[in-house]
């Protein structure tokens, strides 16, 4: 099991749940309109810093991993905006609740 945290900009919450459902994710959770930092700089939801970022935090079986960053790469090659989402993978200990205990 694996946690991909994955950040990216607000308005494409839609294609990345959908990336998510299509890769075989059951289990993320979302946080929306988050402040955060990336290369263009700050975003704090403010006039001085527009925009803000949304985080997904999904547990992800070792055998979806893959499948899962190479579709969220295809995204964000797509086009420039897309290029703020950011990924990254971590290994998972021990998981509490996965249904199947």
């Amino acid at each position: 099991m694996k946690l991909v945290h994955i950040t990216f900009r607000f308005e494409y919450v839609d294609h990345v749940e959908r990336i998510l459902d299509d890769s075989g994710v059951e289990d993320y959770a979302r946080y929306p309109m988050v402040e955060g930092k990336d290369q263009e700089g700050k975003h704090f939801g403010s006039q001085v810093f527009p925009g803000s970022v949304t985080v997904c935090q999904a547990l992800v079986k070792n055998d979806l991993v893959e499948g899962l960053m190479q579709r969220l790469q295809e995204f964000r090659m797509k086009k420039g905006a897309h290029r703020h989402l950011r990924a990254a993978v971590v290994p998972v200990e021990q998981v509490l609740g996965t249904g199947e205990d």
